[in-house]
């Protein structure tokens, strides 16, 4: 990759996406509360809901926290603790693994129930349909570095490239970490802008929006509204 085009990937993409994203939020904050929402089509189907969203979700989350160790998290520190580079890669291949998997089936089971039930594919967006296709390229691209690279192969140190590059956006962006990555390395790191700026405009913006107040929220009392029957004899 030439060096314009490092620029361009490795710096102007990230830095639009984060605009868009940031922006788009507050834009769609100020114009469309109403539609600040997940759309849910829970009352269309809900079984195949249920299994293909508590999959996708759980096998997200993990995955996440997977992402935040290996790129924020440098690797002088897990080897100051006394976890060995072969050992950590080995972990984070397995675990990576087997959440992607998790994900992964979650994601096919919501993309087979939009496409194959007829009341919510109508209600399907163009912007639904984005998310999940990028959605799918990431975590099919995720498995072949956790599983290909790290369990099955000779690995390969992406946090000696790719977590510096994204830590650099930050302070001082390296654009040139990237130039020697594996190609999936490449593809994975760059395809998430992709999504976080279509974000504000999708329903993924339904995920800042965890009712946390019913934590501390009173319980809800109901009462008859007639009397009970009074029993015989009484």
């Amino acid at each position: 990759m030439s060096e314009t085009a490092n620029l361009y990937v490795w710096v102007i993409l990230p830095y639009t996406a984060m605009a868009l994203f940031v922006g788009g939020h507050i834009w769609r904050y100020r114009k469309d509360q109403l539609g600040w929402t997940s759309r849910s089509t829970q009352l269309l189907e809900s079984r195949l809901l249920a299994w293909g969203s508590n999959l996708f979700h759980w096998g997200a989350i993990a995955v996440i926290v997977g992402h935040v160790i290996g790129e924020l998290i440098p690797s002088r520190t897990t080897r100051a603790i006394g976890i060995s580079e072969d050992v950590y890669h080995h972990l984070a291949g397995i675990g990576g693994g087997i959440a992607g998997f998790i994900c992964l089936i979650g994601l096919v089971i919501l993309a087979y129930r939009r496409g194959a039930i007829a009341r919510i594919r109508v209600t399907t967006s163009t912007a639904d349909v984005a998310v999940y296709m990028l959605l799918f390229v990431l975590i099919v691209l995720g498995q072949i570095q956790a599983v290909g690279y790290n369990v099955f192969g000779s690995g390969y140190d992406y946090r000696m490239s790719v977590g510096p590059w994204f830590r650099s956006l930050f302070y001082d962006p390296k654009p040139e970490l990237m130039s020697d990555a594996p190609v999936a390395y490449q593809l994975h790191a760059a395809i998430p802008w992709m999504l976080y700026a279509l974000w504000p405009f999708s329903r993924l913006v339904h995920v800042w929006s965890i009712p946390f107040q019913y934590l501390g929220r009173p319980y809800v009392l109901y009462r008859r509204r007639y009397a009970p029957p009074r029993a015989a004899g009484r």
